[in-house]
């Protein structure tokens, strides 16, 4: 757990629309934080997620869903820190002064949001990290957040799991073949349609699976309930 507190504090989430950016997104809004934005970085083309792959469409329902704005910037992985940090002068200059990060237990991933938000005079809150992963799935299901598989890694997780919600059973398939089941290393990527920071849920539609960048993605597009 993040040992400064974020309540009363106006914050933007670091928001990939799966799992642990949901879960951080929770604890900053249990322990008091100040919902601002949610801050999603996508591809060039400015039509997919950058990590995970969802459609900009898919992002805004969550975004509608949590009654959270939604900001975005378009960069390639090479120009990807540069347009991050500017988006943060932007939202330090609107009054955000926190950002809220889904790291677990990834030191190099921490420093990095750290040291991307001091450049812009903000402070990075790690809400899950250094939790027990197990625990965190755990937590993570108990809550009653919805998730679905959409991404795996190719040749770490056979695609038969995409489209599978992640649920225990989905948990020990994945003990079974070897592969962490929180995915910190990126061995696969969810979409989370529901949960109780969700006022409605969204109800996905699969149209395929397509091969991009070494991970086989679930080609899926989502209506509001």
């Amino acid at each position: 757990m993040a040992a400064q507190s974020i309540a009363g504090k106006p914050f933007f989430c670091s928001f990939s629309g799966g799992k642990d950016s949901c879960l951080a997104l929770y604890h900053a809004l249990k322990e008091g934080g100040r919902p601002g934005y949610l801050f999603t970085m996508l591809t060039e083309d400015g039509e997919r997620s950058r990590s995970h792959g969802l459609p900009l469409s898919l992002i805004r329902q969550q975004s509608d869903a949590l009654a959270i704005p939604l900001i975005t910037r378009s960069a390639s992985w090479r120009g990807y820190e540069e347009a991050f940090v500017s988006a943060l002068f932007e939202l330090r200059e609107a009054g955000v002064d926190t950002g809220v990060f889904g790291d677990i237990d990834i030191e190099d991933h921490r420093a990095w949001c750290r040291r991307v938000c001091s450049d812009a005079g903000m402070l990075a809150f790690h809400p899950l990290w250094k939790r027990e992963r197990s625990a965190l799935l755990e937590e993570f299901i108990r809550l009653g957040f919805s998730a679905t598989i959409i991404a795996v890694k190719d040749g770490t997780l056979d695609t038969d799991f995409l489209g599978q919600r992640l649920d225990s059973r989905t948990i020990k398939e994945m003990g079974h073949a070897g592969v962490d089941a929180s995915g910190e290393l990126g061995e696969y990527h969810t979409v989370v349609t529901g949960g109780p920071i969700f006022s409605r849920a969204i109800e996905l539609r699969a149209r395929g699976k397509v091969l991009r960048d070494g991970y086989w993605f679930l080609d899926v597009s989502g209506t509001l309930a």
